[in-house]
């Protein structure tokens, strides 16, 4: 018998909390596991030797249940970036003490692009050592930019959120006789997925976002003012997608950098908005859905809440049923229609520190919108609506400080 070992880092989505139910669930019937300890605020909580034990805390299936629908992390979570261990060992030695003190031989990090850097590394410690301590990856971003994965939990959710929050921002600027250009700022810094799947309305008849603009695609100023103006000749209230990583020339960013190198974009909504106005002249306003669209749990996905849920079971039959270490768990579509999917594992050196972008071939030739394929790629993961909890008319969350 050991124990095991869960983390959860990087930004809070709607199913991070699903996945870390998945390891919890798995690791609580099989044989060969004690204690399975949440580590508090990821990586840190290692070093710190701050560790709960779950099986203290999740007590019944309710519970396991009402976690899988809590969004963000209930064990907290950093933005740690670990130096490599022949640069400095110290980290790595505090980290090996924390585990063998609690006889941990399992590690499950739940991350995106920055947590599988740390898996990278630990695993390379430990097998440099020949110590038998796995490390898995378990995927997490609503931005949807990890390779090797079809696509990573928190991000249909994120999707569904921002699908039915333009939705409902369309059906709201249509109501004056007016012109209007609303500009939605969504998420994702270098990568556009997260904007392209605003693109799931047309499913079901709706022309808007009538256009939408991406980091991976060549946005022009003036360019953007021409496709404005034949959106506005055809419909009376146009409705703009924008993500984040868009750079207006000229305009002034802070980039100030976090341990990881990566900077915060948001702001280019109202650029456009100034701009807009500036040489349009109508009516025009700008709204970033921030933090909003990663932890939108009363409109997740039943599909991404299920999967994040499989895939950490998966991460536990990996380490402890076969023996891998060094891996990140991977979905692998097998069909659009019916959807079906099946779970891998990849070498974690093919996704640490990398990044997938969205696919220029699914970028329409006039850079303002996406084709019919990414609507087939994003429609199956926003089904399903998962059974809400409430109390007093508001949803019930899962927490530790209760």
């Amino acid at each position: 018998m050991y124990n095991i070992a869960i983390a959860q880092s990087g930004g809070p989505t709607s199913a991070i909390n699903a996945s870390l139910a998945g390891v919890f669930a798995e690791g609580a019937t099989n044989e060969f596991i004690d204690e399975i300890y949440g580590s508090e605020n990821g990586i840190e909580g290692i070093l710190n030797d701050r560790l709960i034990n779950l099986r203290n805390i999740i007590i019944d299936e309710h519970d396991k249940q009402l976690l899988m629908i809590t969004p963000s992390t209930i064990l907290g979570s950093c933005r740690f970036k670990l130096k490599s261990y022949t640069e400095d060992e110290s980290s790595y030695i505090k980290i090996l003490e924390t585990f063998e003190k609690h006889n941990i031989k399992a590690f499950f990090y739940i991350g995106g692009n920055d947590s599988m850097d740390t898996v990278m590394k630990l695993d390379a410690y430990f097998k440099s050592k020949s110590i038998d301590i796995k490390v898995v990856g378990v995927p997490k971003t609503i931005d949807n930019d990890l390779p090797e994965t079809d696509h990573t939990p928190g991000f249909g959710s994120a999707a569904k959120y921002v699908a039915t929050s333009l939705q409902e921002i369309i059906r709201d600027s249509r109501v004056y006789s007016v012109q209007s250009v609303t500009i939605v700022e969504i998420m994702g810094r270098d990568a556009g997925w997260l904007t392209a799947s605003s693109c799931v309305l047309r499913a079901n008849g709706e022309p808007a976002p009538h256009l939408i603009y991406l980091p991976e695609g060549q946005f022009s100023p003036e360019k953007y003012l021409t496709d404005l103006k034949e959106m506005l000749a055809r419909y009376k209230a146009v409705l703009v997608a924008v993500s984040e990583g868009i750079r207006f020339p000229g305009a002034v960013y802070d980039d100030t950098k976090d341990a990881f190198g990566h900077t915060q974009n948001a702001g280019i909504g109202k650029i456009l908005e100034n701009y807009t106005k500036e040489h349009l002249g109508c009516k025009v306003r700008s709204i970033e859905l921030n933090v909003m669209q990663r932890c939108s749990s009363h409109i997740a996905s039943l599909t991404d809440i299920e999967e994040a849920e499989r895939i950490g079971r998966a991460a536990v039959n990996a380490a402890v049923n076969q023996s891998k270490s060094g891996v990140m768990m991977t979905f692998k579509r097998i069909s659009n229609n019916p959807y079906r999917v099946e779970i891998v594992d990849t070498e974690i050196e093919k996704v640490a520190n990398k990044e997938k972008k969205f696919p220029e071939k699914w970028i329409t030739a006039e850079g303002n919108n996406v084709s019919i394929d990414a609507l087939n790629y994003f429609l199956p993961l926003i089904q399903g609506e998962p059974v809400i909890e409430y109390r007093n008319g508001i949803p019930v969350h899962f927490r530790l400080d209760q």
